[in-house]
């Protein structure tokens, strides 16, 4: 879980990057680890743009673990437009509770989080860029740092650093995501941001160097 290998987040957490990068798989996984530690914890699911793999697929692990979900009611439906759960203020509005944000990807979805900029500003979010190395779109350094600077422009938000979850898949073994140490690297050298953890499943987490969030099943 989050924390064996030296993770340190603060209360507001929040993953953006581009579509497919992991950042709900992350959202639900930081979310889950943050309430096996005690405490209050909501989840707020602001992707209003892919409603394939959301959030609330997750509602009932989620519940049962006792982390409150936060989002649309037209998450996941045909709706031409996808309501913005209003109730999302409580991420900042509840200090005692930590909040987990997954924003929508790219810049479209960035727009969300900008109506919240000042107050994640205000409460020290860390703010997170998560980049998949094996994804076609993020596959060159370059392209995963001109997807940050669509979302900051659009959120109108800074990152405050990056998370590598490159992966193939379910099978993706230790040695492909070392592989991507280069890589990671050139996009903090390209974006300032500074890489705060690799995410990785959690029988492949210890190989693997520096900060690991290991995703269990």
């Amino acid at each position: 879980m989050m924390g064996e290998y030296g993770l340190s987040l603060p209360r507001v957490v929040v993953y953006a990057g581009h579509y497919g990068s992991g950042k709900t798989t992350l959202a639900v996984q930081t979310a889950l680890a943050l309430r096996a530690r005690g405490g209050r914890v909501l989840l707020a699911d602001l992707d209003i743009v892919n409603p394939y793999f959301r959030t609330r697929d997750h509602r009932a692990r989620l519940e049962a673990a006792g982390v409150r979900l936060i989002a649309s009611p037209y998450a996941g439906s045909n709706a031409e437009l996808p309501g913005f759960p209003p109730e999302a203020a409580a991420a900042f509005d509840d200090t005692d509770s930590h909040a987990v944000l997954d924003v929508g990807g790219d810049d479209r979805g960035a727009l969300a989080l900008g109506r919240y900029a000042a107050r994640l500003n205000a409460a020290g979010a860390a703010v997170l860029l998560v980049v998949n190395a094996y994804r076609p779109m993020t596959a060159r350094p370059e392209e995963a740092a001109a997807i940050r600077e669509e979302i900051e422009r659009a959120a109108r938000v800074r990152f405050t650093g990056l998370v590598n979850n490159s992966n193939l898949g379910a099978g993706t073994a230790a040695r492909e995501v070392l592989d991507t140490r280069g890589y990671i690297g050139r996009v903090s050298e390209l974006t300032g941001l500074p890489l705060l953890f690799t995410a990785a499943r959690a029988e492949i987490a210890a190989e693997l160097d520096g900060p690991v969030m290991a995703l269990e099943p």
